[in-house]
């Protein structure tokens, strides 16, 4: 093979040697300037692609110390106060008193409570800050209204911690 290209090349004229190495040339140049201008993209892809990243990793690194500092804190005491109160209190914070049709404790323990028409949003939020004070749903029936957005409500409210 080796042969065979030297025959070849010896047998060209001078000329057509110099038009092959020229050609050779600028076909070797632009191949080197398309590879620079490929790199050079990926460069600024790569570069705007670090940016985001590190954006991000700022963003967890925030969160993570909001995490740890949460987990160090210690959690919210449980009311001492008993449940039927502690579930009436909120129900006036909430602004929801006009609503509740039923609030009866058959035990200690757990407290019934039924609202007849209210927005479902003002139902989670409602539910939300009582358990941050450690009272889950045991047993819940929501029935959606006609209206948009409003809901009538059952459920069955029990302390998850020691008093």
């Amino acid at each position: 093979m080796r042969s065979a290209l030297r025959s070849a090349w010896t047998s060209r004229s001078p000329r057509e040697r110099l038009v092959i190495l020229v050609a050779a040339a600028v076909l070797g140049a632009a191949s080197y300037v398309g590879l620079l201008y490929a790199a050079d993209r990926a460069r600024t892809q790569l570069g705007t692609s670090v940016a985001a990243l590190r954006t991000q990793a700022a963003l967890l690194e925030q969160r993570a110390a909001e995490h740890q500092r949460l987990r160090a804190a210690p959690a919210p005491a449980v009311s001492p106060t008993d449940l039927r109160t502690l579930v009436r209190e909120h129900v006036d914070a909430a602004r929801l008193s006009g609503t509740l049709t039923l609030l009866e404790a058959p035990d200690a323990e757990h407290v019934r409570v039924a609202f007849g028409v209210l927005a479902f949003a003002d139902w989670l939020n409602w539910i939300a800050a009582l358990q941050a004070q450690h009272v889950r749903l045991e047993a819940v029936r929501i029935e959606a209204l006609a209206a948009p957005g409003l809901v009538s409500v059952t459920a069955t409210l029990a302390r998850t911690g020691p008093q």
